[in-house]
């Protein structure tokens, strides 16, 4: 009889288990209809307004970016302490290109500082050229060039000297100048000249120079052309070889080193050489020429004709030790290198000429 109770609450138990489930189910079941049935209300809705809420949920993003920019941007300014710096206090750069490279005045100037121009220094004692390099932060003979110094030692105290912005030269432009042929004369490239941001031009296409206008030449070297040598007396030195024959191979004119190399505007080889060493005939032949025939140009010169449809040219020689007419062997001396004519420095300029047609002497010499 103690069980009879037990047994009927756990099947009114189990009976109250199901029915609250089935409440429960049948209450879900409503609730995921009216939520099927209002999404897709809404779903129609949003496509019959497609397009039209683009604008408004853009606004939104954009506006959700900015406010959240704003709320770290305290903690990117602790961690990059640079940030913090006005970029309206920078100098603007089209001041900075629209000034030109004229003379001022100046008794010290920082080696720390872009300078835009020339300058004037007045030499203090103790002064030198190196110091006064080291202190502008250009090269001795950028200072040496620029105020036609003529050794290291040649300043005195109270000496103005004009300095410029950069290692290399200045040029003042003269009719028929241009970028092209001021970096010719100074050995650079012309983009050198372009790319100095306080040159000027009057075109900024065609890079037209203005008649008068300074021009600095950065990393310019200043050429020593000797355009009128003295001519040499020729003197025959070297004795009649006699009957000779070419043998076809070519020997080194000179010792040096090559200075400049074969080109279809330069068709010759110039050996450099501070020392001046004699010159050889390459191969055995006759001269031809001996001289300084048209004062210009080659300056002093030997040709020789060597028999065989070749001819050798030296060339810029400060003596010569062969007369036309006599024949040379192939490693007698014709004279000593030099730089006479239209020369910017010692060296032999060597022409190899076969049939009339010049080659290059690397292709045939030995």
């Amino acid at each position: 009889m103690l069980f009879r109770p037990l047994f009927v609450a756990i099947r009114d138990l189990k009976l109250f288990s199901i029915e609250i489930t089935g409440y429960f189910s049948r209450q879900l079941r409503v609730h995921f209809l009216n939520f099927e049935s209002r999404k897709g209300a809404f779903a129609v809705i949003l496509y019959r307004q497609r397009g039209k809420m683009a604008r408004r949920l853009m606004h939104s993003g954009m506006a959700g970016v900015a406010t959240f920019s704003i709320m770290i941007a305290p903690i990117v300014a602790q961690e990059f302490p640079g940030a913090g710096i006005d970029p309206w206090e920078a100098p603007s750069p089209s001041a900075v290109l629209s000034a030109s490279t004229e003379t001022t005045t100046a008794t010290l100037v920082s080696d720390k500082e872009y300078r835009d121009r020339i300058v004037e220094y007045t030499v203090v004692e103790g002064d030198t050229i190196s110091t006064i390099a080291e202190k502008f932060g250009v090269s001795m003979d950028t200072i040496r060039w620029q105020n036609d110094l003529a050794t290291k030692d040649s300043i005195k105290m109270g000496q103005t000297l004009e300095i410029l912005p950069v290692t290399g030269v200045s040029h003042k432009v003269k009719k028929g100048d241009s970028v092209y042929s001021i970096a010719k004369r100074y050995d650079i490239d012309p983009q050198g000249i372009v790319n100095f941001p306080f040159n000027t031009f009057m075109n900024d296409e065609t890079f037209e120079l203005a008649i008068g206008q300074t021009v600095v030449v950065p990393e310019g070297v200043m050429p020593q052309v000797i355009l009128w040598s003295p001519v040499a007396r020729v003197k025959q030195i070297t004795p009649d070889a006699g009957t000779v024959v070419a043998s076809g191979s070519f020997v080194w004119p000179t010792s040096g080193t090559i200075s400049q190399y074969y080109a279809w505007y330069h068709p010759a080889l110039d050996i450099a050489n501070r020392s001046a060493p004699a010159v050889l005939a390459a191969d055995s032949g006759r001269v031809i020429v001996s001289g300084w025939p048209d004062g210009y140009g080659y300056g002093n010169r030997v040709m020789i004709d060597h028999g065989n449809g070749t001819r050798t040219l030296y060339a810029h020689m400060s003596k010569i030790y062969v007369v036309v007419g006599q024949t040379v062997a192939r490693g007698n001396a014709i004279g000593q290198m030099g730089s006479t004519g239209r020369s910017t420095g010692t060296h032999l300029h060597f022409e190899v000429i076969q049939n009339g047609i010049s080659i290059n002497p690397l292709s045939v010499l030995q």
